[in-house]
């Protein structure tokens, strides 16, 4: 990459903090539903399995919204169709209309959940300048998941409760404005070019990208991993709530052990960045280092399962997140090593927007099992899901594959 100028130094630092600002949305949204799902149940008068309709809907906009975007970034670019789907979701969900038409926003969010973070981990991913700490940081911000809990919980407790969406459709709009501010309406390739940075390598297969991305072996595993972990990230943040005040006698306040997790997300990774950076430099590898994180969680789930301890339980959940925090990061920048750089924006889309269903897909089978065993099964249904994700990852290529 050629030595950029002054203002293209900005350009790019103001660029990235927008692809950031995204993020922060999409941790918003996913630290939304759990402190909410037991008031929403009581309002509308759902079983386990009912309630948990909001997220087969959402999973069918996430769905969607990969396949979608193979189609949009490479026939409209970067930043085309962006968020405008989260302004209408949260405006449908902030009337709490009748339940089929509430779930109907979770279905319109997905979609644009799906397209806003494929196309953020395809910017970022494409970046030269440092990108393994940038995509760090990038998921380390979703910690919107942070903070929206904490109003989450407050608005929970309210009469309107679903003017907690209102809030989340201030954040949606600020983020659609910025992100037409700052990006214009430009291709991926022509807003990299205004910090200096040249397009990267093109294919030369006469298949579409579309066809050459779905033909690899690698990209579909990474997919699968990242579905079951996004879906355990969301299930723990999501269902945690209701498995503390049902099992544990936990108190309208437990929503706050949803804001641990999703604080222990962030911390995981932004902290253990540099142990990352060192083990991608040494013999360990990061390869190697995700394997560590997994046992560790696998522990810690163990921990709250069979310690009969609130306060226990809370600390082992946050923790819990520190330890799967820095998966996502390291699952993003191996795949920038393993896959052709051609194919690598469209391939990350895929398995960022693939994956996101698992947000949607997991809670949804651990409410219907819940309503058939109880949420006392949360735990052994975390457990084995974080054991698949391990086994997945132990299937995914060490190294680069041969360039066609």
């Amino acid at each position: 990459m050629k030595t950029q100028t002054k203002r293209q130094r900005l350009r790019a630092r103001v660029q990235f903090a927008t692809v950031c600002g995204s993020m922060y949305v999409a941790g918003w949204n996913d630290g939304t539903t759990g402190p909410l799902l037991p008031r929403i149940q009581k309002v509308y008068g759902l079983n386990f399995a009912v309630v948990s309709l909001v997220f087969v809907f959402a999973c069918v906009g996430f769905l969607s919204g990969a396949f979608a975007n193979l189609y949009l970034n490479g026939r409209f670019g970067f930043g085309k169709v962006r968020a405008v789907c989260q302004v209408i979701a949260y405006a449908i969900e902030a009337g709490a209309l009748p339940f089929p038409a509430f779930v109907l926003g979770y279905a319109i969010n997905g979609f644009g959940m799906a397209l806003q973070d494929a196309q953020s981990n395809g910017f970022v991913a494409s970046l030269k300048d440092n990108p393994e700490v940038k995509m760090g940081i990038l998921h380390a911000v979703s910690a919107g998941a942070l903070s929206s809990p904490l109003v989450a919980t407050q608005f929970a407790q309210l009469p309107h409760w679903s003017f907690h969406y209102l809030c989340s459709l201030g954040v949606a709009l600020i983020n659609t404005v910025t992100l037409i501010a700052v990006f214009g309406l430009k291709t991926q390739d022509e807003c990299l070019a205004q910090i200096g940075q040249q397009a990267g390598e093109k294919g030369t297969s006469e298949k579409s990208q579309f066809s050459q991305i779905l033909r690899l072996r690698e990209v579909h595993l990474l997919a699968f991993f990242i579905l079951i972990y996004v879906g355990v990230e969301v299930t723990v943040g999501g269902w945690m709530v209701t498995y503390i005040i049902d099992v544990r006698g936990g108190g309208p306040s437990s929503g706050y052990i949803s804001s641990g997790f999703f604080g222990g997300l962030m911390i995981g990774r932004v902290a253990l960045l540099w142990v990352n950076k060192k083990a991608s430099l040494s013999q360990v590898g990061e390869r190697r280092v995700l394997f560590i994180y997994s046992i560790l969680a696998i522990g810690l789930e163990l921990v709250v399962w069979l310690v009969p301890s609130l306060i226990g339980g809370g600390v082992a959940v946050s923790l819990i997140g520190v330890v799967l925090g820095p998966m996502y990061p390291i699952t993003m920048n191996h795949t920038v090593r393993i896959l052709p750089e051609w194919l690598v924006t469209g391939s990350i889309g895929w398995i960022a927007g693939f994956g996101q269903a698992g947000s949607a897909l997991l809670p949804f089978l651990t409410g219907i099992i819940a309503s058939k065993t109880g949420i006392k099964s949360l735990q052994p249904l975390l457990i084995s899901m974080m054991a698949f994700m391990t086994i997945l990852w132990a299937l995914v290529p060490r190294t680069a594959r041969r360039a066609e």
